[in-house]
């Protein structure tokens, strides 16, 4: 049996490291989500592969690969528990290209590796698809086309020409790319409604709060959503986005209800004054609640209902980028009936837990002498005694509310929120947490509101007789700033540096709202281009109510016509070079020899011929074949041998 020859012949030395780079910019997006040791795998086998072809050294044996393989294998299925997703997908194809380069010998493997990188480039979108990600996917597919010119480039051909040549080749694709994007049918969920796998969650918000836990709370930049108003944007203390409601409390831990117990009747709502209409587009949260400014009275997102507290949840979690429109009410109130077990399960406290708060609320509420009274004398202590707001507040420990009372007194909105419920409780006053975000960054140049996950905040609501639930917001006793400005503008103003916030500078910040509003309009016109903005496109380009028939015969019409644009671009660049008059003479003499020019045949070795077959006088064959060489090797533009070619040629009956 003849064995396959395991060494390299370094035939692949100089097309090798075009294909590494290939995989290396296609798995870049990947890297941040791939385990380090798969990584680590791609960067040492793209090593080792290129020191085996440089030095003359023969490929890993068979059963190694096979054994290294099925390693490779089980440490993916080990790692992510399966092999289906995008990330365990993104992870077997970046492996599988590592293994890939440890067997390639010849040309064609490479082919295999660079379709590779292209599912790896087209796999990154599955992931996320930024403003970034269009720049990415145009330089990643010139280096894969450069790469694959490289194989079969001719040796005088340098690396410049062939990533001219792979431009070039896009820029013919791309009029073909934007009619298919423009014209091809819209289906009713927005391109980015593909499961965005990142591993983590990205936002600020959880369905349960433990202050005293927290000692430190990092602020994030990241968008939580953007807004944009169809009137006037609303003033920052009135920008609550509601989230989600916490009402029980284990003594240390505010949690949601248990889907078995608590109230479940919905709450009816009384809107009053003008509605605020806006459009929201939210950013993966891989969390079903829906946010929206307090109190929403209508949306737009499908499969979303209102839970017994007024909070909007999906009945999946937010795993892609989606738009939706809605209606809010910023005067409103709510049923003013509570049950007696609702009134109780708001009224809930654990026996025995924060001794001190629950006597000094009782003693407040005793003195006060109605509920409105005890409210207002609890937020005057906030305001005129000692507290601070500071987002690195000192851990708390058991009866974390009485610790933090008359203790610490330092912590951030979740602290505050937490304190006066139990206070509000230890009173017999209902009271809950509402969990959202407060305020938001205006961007002046796009015209929307930024939502970031440091503008994540919690305040209360109390049940007060006549009236219903009512939002109060203990923060701003104690830092109106947060408040009034927002967490982002609270930093630009200097506010924030008690907080531990740090405001960028001008420059960057005006950087930053543009890269926003570019971001923005991406999200609008590319990742939201549905079959609203279609209709509008189409109308816009005067298709009168186009139907997905009509979409498709234009594309196909357009695409064809685009084709045929491009076939004869090409064709007229590519054109053999138009034959010389001599040569078009010459060619006329031999067809009335009768004989055929051999291949390689020069016009002194044809006229020797033609005079021994005798076809053509002598003296007619040496009159063409003279002016033929004066015409054709003599001087540049010489007419007269032209005219001496054609009237010799034009003698021959």
């Amino acid at each position: 049996m003849k064995m396959r020859p395991r060494g390299t012949d370094g035939s692949l030395l100089s097309s090798l490291p075009w294909t590494i780079a290939a995989l290396a910019v296609s798995a870049a997006p990947h890297l941040p989500y791939l385990p380090i040791w798969i990584s680590a795998a791609l960067f040492g086998c793209s090593i080792w592969r290129y020191l085996i072809e440089k030095r003359r050294r023969p490929l890993p044996s068979v059963w190694f690969r096979a054994l290294l393989a099925l390693g490779c294998f089980l440490g993916v299925l080990a790692t992510y528990s399966t092999i289906s997703g995008v990330g365990p997908g993104s992870a077997l194809l970046a492996i599988m290209a590592a293994l890939k380069l440890l067997e390639t010998r010849k040309r064609r493997d490479q082919f295999v590796l660079l379709f590779i990188s292209i599912f790896l480039v087209m796999s990154s979108l599955l992931r996320e698809q930024y403003l970034w990600s269009l720049p990415y996917l145009i330089v990643s597919t010139i280096v894969i086309m450069t790469a694959w010119l490289r194989m079969s480039a001719a040796q005088d051909e340098t690396a410049r020409q062939s990533f001219a040549t792979g431009g070039r080749l896009l820029l013919y694709a791309a009029p073909l790319a934007v009619a298919m994007w423009i014209f091809f049918p819209r289906i009713a969920i927005p391109f980015w409604a593909v499961p965005m796998d990142t591993g983590t969650a990205t936002t600020g918000i959880s369905d349960s709060m433990s202050p005293g836990d927290v000692s430190k709370l990092s602020l994030s930049d990241a968008v939580a959503f953007r807004v944009k108003f169809d009137d006037t944007i609303p003033a920052a203390r009135d920008r609550y986005w509601r989230g989600l409601v916490l009402t029980v409390f284990n003594g240390r831990t505010w949690s949601m209800n248990d889907p078995f117990e608590g109230p479940r009747v919905h709450e009816t709502v009384a809107e009053q004054g003008d509605p605020i209409r806006y459009q929201v587009t939210l950013e993966p949260t891989h969390q079903p609640y829906v946010f929206a400014l307090d109190m929403p009275w209508s949306w737009t997102l499908e499969r979303t209902f209102m839970g017994p507290q007024q909070q909007l949840v999906n009945a999946r979690p937010i795993d892609q980028r989606v738009a939706y429109e809605a209606v809010s009410y910023l005067d409103f109130s709510t049923n003013a009936d509570l049950s007696k077990y609702a009134r109780s399960w708001y009224q809930r406290l654990p026996d025995a837990s924060n001794p001190r708060t629950q006597s000094l609320a009782k003693d407040m509420r005793s003195a006060a002498g109605s509920d409105a009274a005890y409210i207002e004398a609890v937020l005057r202590k906030f305001n005129t005694e000692e507290y601070f707001y500071t987002l690195e507040p000192p851990p708390l420990g058991n009866n974390s509310v009485d610790r933090f009372l008359f203790d610490t007194r330092r912590g951030f909105c979740e602290h505050y929120a937490s304190a006066f419920a139990v206070m509000m409780r230890a009173a017999d006053i209902p009271a809950r947490i509402v969990l959202g975000y407060q305020g938001g960054e205006i961007n002046s140049m796009a015209g929307h509101l930024i939502v970031r996950q440091s503008d994540a905040h919690a305040w209360n609501e109390v049940w007060l007789e006549g009236h219903g639930w009512y939002r109060i917001d203990p923060t701003a006793a104690v830092a109106p700033e947060r408040i009034d400005l927002g967490a982002g503008n609270a930093a630009l103003e200097g506010f924030g540096a008690a907080w531990g916030l740090s405001a960028p500078s001008e420059i960057l910040h005006r950087l930053s709202m543009t890269f926003d509003a570019l971001d923005a309009k991406w999200n609008d016109w590319v990742l939201g281009y549905g079959p609203d903005k279609q209709t509008d496109v189409m109308e816009w380009l005067g298709m009168r109510d186009p139907d997905w028939q009509k979409m498709i015969l234009t594309m196909i019409g357009l695409v064809l016509g685009l084709i045929a644009l491009i076939s004869l671009l090409l064709a007229l660049r590519y054109r053999p070079p138009a034959k010389d008059i001599a040569a078009v003479l010459f060619q006329r003499f031999i067809k009335k020899t009768g004989l055929e020019q051999g291949i390689g045949e020069t016009a002194e070795r044809f006229a020797h011929r033609a005079m021994q077959t005798g076809t053509v006088p002598e003296d007619a064959v040496e009159s063409v074949t003279a002016a033929y060489h004066d015409a054709r090797y003599g001087p540049v533009d010489d007419e007269s041998a032209i005219a001496r070619l054609k009237r010799a040629v034009g003698a021959i009956g």
